[in-house]
């Protein structure tokens, strides 16, 4: 079962890639998009196995496993993934200036993953050292780190009580989003103007917004063991019962200071920046 679904960057170019059994396995078609800047990688991806085949190659889909990933109509399809090894075999067929350091690169984001598995504290420095670059506050940082553990630790409940399909995962989510913020996850990226799918709601949470979800996710996680809730109809409602505990406290907050919590600020203009550097 793919435990795992993440994105990765080559020279701009994003590489979905999943974690199965114990490796990273990689999108085949975002691959050949970034070292061909093909306008059509499914097509070219299409007419390079035929090609090998038409020359006395090899099937290069031998190379491959079907693999469900997010498109970017935000559904999942099966799509053709390869992991290190074999995607090394694949680029072989495709002529490319880029070929060498994207196998370097590809090397290298092998054996990151197997250091974090060996040690995880990695894992952290590694996005501490990302959001640090892109330029979000010290402060900001701690909070969103420690956010990230309470939230794979509720994930981790959550599986460990069968949910594993991503709308299910989606679906308390937003249970919990909704007691808090009175927003869904979508509702709220909407109202702070993230338009791209790829724009993580939490990257642009305030302080305080940052508090509440993980005042949310850590009830929903000790209400849910406490009742040991197993049926999805209960996860929805134990979900529910955490976001109404950080519910709870945004309401007294606001009433004391006078101002709501819920906050149109985003760190878009991080992103603004970086682009402008890069030009």
């Amino acid at each position: 079962m793919c435990k795992k679904i993440t994105l990765v960057v080559f020279q701009d170019k994003k590489i979905r890639r999943v974690w199965y059994k114990d490796e990273w396995y990689f999108s085949v078609v975002d691959v050949v998009e970034a070292l061909t800047d093909s306008t059509d990688a499914k097509d070219y991806w299409y007419r390079l196995k035929k090609r090998e085949l038409e020359s006395g190659g090899v099937e290069l889909s031998t190379f491959c496993r079907q693999l469900k990933l997010q498109s970017s109509d935000g559904k999942y399809y099966a799509s053709d993934c390869a992991n290190t090894k074999n995607m090394f075999r694949i680029i072989q067929s495709i002529p490319s200036k880029k070929a060498e350091p994207f196998k370097q690169w590809l090397a290298q984001v092998g054996y990151e993953r197997i250091q974090e598995i060996e040690n995880p504290e990695l894992a952290q420095n590694r996005v501490k050292e990302y959001y640090e670059l892109k330029g979000y506050p010290k402060d900001w940082i701690d909070k969103r780190l420690r956010g990230i553990v309470i939230r794979q630790d509720l994930t981790d409940e959550w599986k460990s009580r069968s949910v594993q399909e991503e709308k299910d995962f989606a679906i308390l989510t937003n249970e919990i989003s909704k007691a808090t913020f009175d927003k869904t996850t979508q509702e709220y990226k909407e109202f702070k103007g993230l338009k791209k799918k790829n724009q993580n709601l939490r990257d642009h949470m305030t302080d305080w917004e940052l508090i509440l979800t993980m005042v949310g996710e850590k009830a929903t996680t000790d209400i849910t063991v406490a009742k040991d809730a197993k049926e999805f109809s209960e996860l929805k409602h134990t979900a529910k019962e955490g976001g109404d505990v950080a519910k709870n406290t945004r309401i007294e907050l606001e009433r004391k200071t006078g101002k709501s919590v819920i906050s149109k600020n985003n760190y878009l203009h991080l992103e603004e920046g970086k682009k402008k550097k890069l030009n």
